[in-house]
């Protein structure tokens, strides 16, 4: 890894670690549990229900996990040099995933503000994101890396939803003040797809020659 690499990961790190900080900060709104704060404030509808308040507590405590192990997948460095890190952390992205955020993922999308368009969006957020992690876990065992890499990547790239839906949510109202249910509907969809239709470029720019 040279110079300009390292340079690049670590600014790329701090502004990352930047923004998981600020989705902890959100987290922590709910510790101790609390169904009466921040977002919930808007669902007490649906927070009465108890498979919506599990699923709604397990995406939200587990999902800050997903992205800080996630991010470890794309080091060179760590895989090279410290390879039993890489190892561990795509096991426990891998993981957490499939058996928690994932899922419940879905099952909250299934309520979510905007009416049919949004639920639509977070619905298939929840089965692609699901479904890219799982077949990124079956390429390696196949001993597909290049597949298992380019399946890891799509995979963090709905990750990474987490912050940008909220990121465009802030940009959006910024500079249109659209009502709040068309901010909603908006990034719905804008948070995820964006993030995929990059990381294709990028996968099919980076792995061609490989």
């Amino acid at each position: 890894m040279n110079r300009i690499e390292i340079t690049s990961y670590s600014a790329l790190l701090i502004i990352y670690a930047f923004f998981c900080y600020l989705m902890t900060e959100i987290t922590m709104q709910y510790i101790p549990i609390d169904t009466d704060v921040a977002f919930l404030r808007i669902k007490q509808e649906y927070i009465i229900m108890k498979h919506y308040s599990a699923a709604f507590f397990t995406h939200v405590f587990t999902s800050i996990f997903v992205l800080i192990a996630g991010f470890t997948q794309f080091s060179r460095y760590i895989r090279t040099r410290h390879y039993w890190i890489h190892k561990y952390s795509g096991r426990l992205y891998v993981y957490v995933t499939l058996f928690l955020a994932a899922p419940s993922g879905l099952i909250i999308g299934i309520y979510a503000n905007g009416g049919l368009p949004s639920r639509i969006a977070f619905c298939l957020l929840g089965i692609l994101w699901f479904s890219f992690t799982l077949i990124a876990m079956l390429r390696l065992k196949q001993k597909q890396i290049i597949k298992h890499q380019q399946w890891m990547l799509r995979s963090f790239a709905l990750a990474m939803s987490a912050i940008t839906l909220r990121a465009w949510k802030y940009i959006i109202v910024a500079m249109f003040q659209p009502p709040p249910m068309d901010v909603y509907r908006i990034v719905a969809w804008l948070g995820w797809v964006l993030n995929l239709v990059l990381v294709e470029i990028y996968i099919h720019s980076y792995f061609s020659n490989k």
